[in-house]
């Protein structure tokens, strides 16, 4: 049996060969349990740091926004395989947790504290979805739903990850 048939998560007749299923589930994170959102996220966490690490914060806000723009493509397309009465929003598709973790960790610099508070303040925004996240995720239908909740919650943690970088406190 398959990775991508273990759990039953994709619909009939694809497979992580597809590359459309391949971006959405972010190279099959999304097929993890329990928890694939964090699996996404942690899964989107090297590439991310390698960005940080190589080049700027504006490389990695290039590479977000061009995984917003595949990925909400492909996600659509991943959306309308499934059967019409299947939940829109799939817990197998985490390539909007991919974009709101690249968010989460543009202000985080070179420094392993702040990818760490990047990683857990977007996982926090995300699962709690305070007030914007909830209120996307609730009016928006569809993928833009799917997408834009975790933007918001990426955005909402990179404040946060911005703040403590302010304070310092990578030396602790």
């Amino acid at each position: 049996m398959t990775l991508d048939r273990m759990w039953g998560r994709l619909p009939p007749g694809v497979s992580l060969r597809t590359p459309g299923a391949l971006v959405a589930t972010w190279f099959g994170s999304g097929l993890l349990v329990p928890g694939p959102g964090t699996w996404g996220s942690l899964a989107t966490l090297p590439l991310g740091i390698l960005i940080l690490l190589y080049t700027d914060h504006w490389v990695l806000l290039a590479v977000a926004v061009l995984t917003f723009v595949v990925g909400t493509w492909q996600t659509q397309r991943l959306i309308d395989a499934f059967p019409d009465d299947a939940p829109k929003d799939n817990s197998s598709i985490v390539v909007d947790e991919t974009v709101g973790q690249l968010i989460a960790l543009i202000p985080a610099a070179a420094s392993p504290l702040l990818w760490l508070a990047a990683f857990v303040l977007f996982r926090l925004f995300d699962i709690w979805k305070p007030g914007p996240v909830r209120f996307l995720e609730r009016r928006l239908k569809g993928v833009w739903g799917i997408m834009m909740d975790d933007v918001v919650a990426g955005i909402m943690a990179a404040v946060c990850v911005y703040g403590l970088a302010l304070l310092e406190l990578t030396d602790v």
